[in-house]
């Protein structure tokens, strides 16, 4: 096996010390501050900031607006038009749920009630929200149409106990949600 031997080309004075590097890099960062204090940076009509840059001003200006649609946020419980529960316990939201933030207790829905026929309701649903990765598997697996990603980012809590979502607190997050539900057709 041949060896090839590599010279590393000589450096001039002005490149070993780097001068000319961090001059330019200091014009570049300055070029930026100006351009910012007089209301000219670049994206910050988009961002609609306060005009010193484009760092949009938390919590008074939100990104709302500016979400794209495709956006995934906090998962949320919903029902349908009639207040009634989609969720009928299948539990693949749980199963298919990467960091395992989702534990749900099935129950079993009385034989008198009207939708007796679904058999399964959960008894708990509970979503740690610190766990949650917002990655969106448990919307796409849900077969009823019952776990939807909301465009929510700002999710807080004082305690860990507090960043568990439990399913009233799902529910009344997630609100109503219209559409064919399969839990409710009478060929089920």
């Amino acid at each position: 096996m041949a060896v090839v031997k590599v010279t590393r080309p000589k450096l001039a004075a002005g490149e070993k010390i780097y001068l000319g590097a961090i001059l330019k890099g200091f014009v570049i960062t300055m070029k930026h501050a100006f351009d910012s204090l007089r209301g000219k940076s670049r994206g910050a009509g988009d961002l609609a900031s306060s005009g010193l840059g484009v760092t949009m001003q938390y919590p008074e200006q939100k990104w709302d607006e500016h979400l794209p649609d495709h956006y995934r946020g906090a998962p949320a419980l919903v029902t349908d038009e009639q207040g009634r529960e989609r969720c009928v316990s299948c539990q693949l939201c749980e199963f298919i749920c990467p960091p395992k933030a989702i534990k749900i207790t099935p129950s079993e829905i009385p034989s008198d009630d009207a939708w007796a026929k679904v058999e399964k309701r959960p008894l708990e649903f509970d979503i740690d929200m610190i766990r949650c990765i917002y990655c969106g598997m448990c919307e796409e697996v849900c077969p009823e149409q019952a776990i939807f990603l909301r465009k929510d980012y700002a999710i807080t809590g004082l305690k860990r106990a507090d960043m568990v979502h439990n399913k009233e607190k799902l529910y009344e997050i997630g609100g109503v949600r219209e559409g064919l539900v399969n839990k409710w057709n009478e060929l089920k």
